[in-house]
């Protein structure tokens, strides 16, 4: 019972594993990008109240373990991660400070699984993707 957590009338344990891409799959994060995208991801998910659990930066595309309350979907989590990441990445790393309109980080779509039984088996994939990757 330890690792739930509690809303007013709630007890809960939701975790996903999530998997999104840069537009086109470009390898683009890399360097001081993949830097200070991890601290950037954090932060954006914390205000949504949720928390990584396990996370990984390949060049092309990142995973991740994140305990998403259920008051949130998870698509409204994903959506406010990726839009003001892309936010900050252009303004940090491409220089622009306004007019985003066209400039497009990351790709539409994401994967999403539920954890359940399976989160050690997961989290040992992701924290093994650089292996995996090459």
């Amino acid at each position: 019972m330890s690792d739930y957590n509690s809303l007013n009338h709630t007890k809960w344990e939701c975790k996903y594993h999530i998997v999104f891409i840069p537009k086109y799959r470009r390898k683009v994060l890399y360097g001081k990008v993949r830097e200070s995208l991890g601290e950037i991801l954090r932060s954006l998910v914390q205000q949504r109240d949720s928390k990584i659990l396990e996370g990984h930066l390949c060049p092309d595309h990142v995973h991740m373990m994140i305990r998403i309350p259920p008051k949130h979907s998870v698509s409204s989590v994903v959506g406010y991660m990726k839009g003001k990441s892309a936010i900050r990445v252009a303004r940090e790393f491409m220089d622009r400070y306004r007019n985003f309109k066209g400039c497009h980080f990351w790709a539409r779509g994401y994967f999403v699984s539920t954890v359940g039984l399976d989160e050690e088996t997961i989290r040992e994939y992701i924290r093994n993707q650089e292996q995996n990757y090459q």
